[in-house]
């Protein structure tokens, strides 16, 4: 039975609250938190859930903050692969100034991994992973672990015929350019670095997409393009798909509800266009809730009536 798996080498405990007005060198007194299980794979994994689908949620965890981590995702009712490290998972920050309606977002680094928890990673997936099945590797890469990593986890999908997803940044972007990729999903500053340009034109897209499926193993491209929506590419289909305009309260994770959108619709047999127009549906979905609380399946669906109907697809 296919199987989708999403992994979080880097996950993190995401505190979310308010305050009226953000100033400095004053004891500001902020609204109760919310804690969300937070980190690409996590977030994927928790959209799909809120989606209807199914997922396998595997991350590195450690310390009372990697116990915490556990016990957010048990609640979420998601099935679990816990690699046990000796680091603590990081604790991220967001605050919302109830005067401007400002986010601000603190993000801290990862904790260190041993190679042999490394290895534990590798392992399992070379046990579980079969033909067919999605392998999601979303998010940055903890401190000092190779940034090549991703290229031994592709390494496996292939090995095993299942699908590498990859949605990454940082350290880790240019070196996993080397993985057999079937769908990446970077935005405008991420496929600038890796066609080494400084920034991109949306004229200049198409010429992109064509230069960077012939440059990488990459079968397809969907460059994420925010609050514009996404363009694809896929041999010689390319296709631009703009969101539908929203009152934005928060973006985080944003991304990862786009990709749990498309792995959904494509684990349901649906034409890769439409799924491409599902994953924007489910991003600018995301945006319509506060902190990290990702897209719901109704915004969703709503918001794909929208976005079905505004697309331009050139063969």
């Amino acid at each position: 039975m296919q199987k989708t798996i999403t992994l979080t080498m880097n996950p993190v405990v995401d505190k979310d609250t308010h305050v009226a007005g953000i100033v400095p060198n004053k004891k500001l007194r902020c609204a109760t938190p919310n804690y969300y299980a937070g980190g690409g794979g996590i977030n994927v994994s928790r959209a799909l859930k809120k989606l209807g689908g199914q997922s396998l949620c595997m991350y590195l965890a450690g310390g009372p903050p990697g116990t915490h981590l556990q016990q957010l995702v048990t609640e979420e009712h998601m099935a679990q692969k816990v690699i046990p490290i000796e680091g603590w998972t990081r604790e991220n920050l967001s605050v919302t100034d109830t005067n401007t309606q400002l986010q601000y977002r603190f993000g801290v680094p990862g904790p260190k991994v041993k190679e042999e928890e490394l290895q534990e990673v590798l392992t399992y997936l070379e046990e579980t992973l079969a033909t067919d099945d999605f392998m999601i590797v979303s998010g940055k890469l903890p401190q000092d672990v190779a940034p090549d990593f991703y290229v031994e986890i592709s390494k496996i999908t292939d090995r095993k015929n299942a699908k590498f997803i990859l949605d990454t940044s940082g350290t880790a972007l240019l070196p996993s350019m080397r993985s057999n990729i079937y769908l990446m999903k970077p935005n405008l500053g991420e496929l600038s670095t890796i066609m080494g340009i400084t920034s991109i034109a949306a004229t200049e897209l198409e010429t992109l997409a064509k230069k960077f499926l012939k440059t990488f193993q990459c079968k397809i491209l969907v460059v994420s393009l925010g609050a514009k929506g996404a363009f694809w590419a896929h041999k010689d289909s390319f296709e631009h798909i703009p969101a539908p305009t929203v009152l934005q309260k928060s973006t985080i994770g944003a991304g990862d509800s786009m990709v749990a959108g498309m792995v959904l619709y494509l684990t349901l047999g649906k034409p890769l266009s439409e799924a491409i127009k599902y994953g924007v549906a489910c991003g600018t979905a995301a945006t319509l809730h506060p902190g990290t609380q990702l897209c719901t399946k109704k915004d969703a669906d709503r918001l794909f009536e929208w976005v079905k109907h505004h697309s331009v697809k050139k063969e």
